[in-house]
């Protein structure tokens, strides 16, 4: 019989932890522009969690935050500002 000494070994790949888009002292408020902007696409969409990164529980944080924001017009619903050219 002729069988190989390593039969299953992956291939080791070098990959870059990617840092937590929030960290431990941020708070997800409605107030905190600079951080709820960060999850809003730029048609004014919220993020999924995956494109984010987050927990499940900092994404409910930041879609509650976000429709709060919106309701008192510091962020726009839509944001479908077409650009026409000619």
């Amino acid at each position: 019989m002729n069988k190989s000494k390593r039969p299953f070994t992956k291939s080791k790949r070098s990959f870059r932890r990617r840092l937590p888009p929030i960290l431990s002292g941020d708070r997800i408020d409605y107030r905190n522009m600079s951080l709820i902007s960060r999850f809003i696409s730029e048609q004014g969409k919220i993020l999924s969690r995956r494109v984010n990164r987050v927990t499940l529980k900092q994404q409910r944080l930041i879609t509650i935050a976000i429709k709060q924001a919106r309701i008192l017009s510091l962020l726009p619903f839509l944001n479908n500002q077409k650009q026409f050219e000619r």
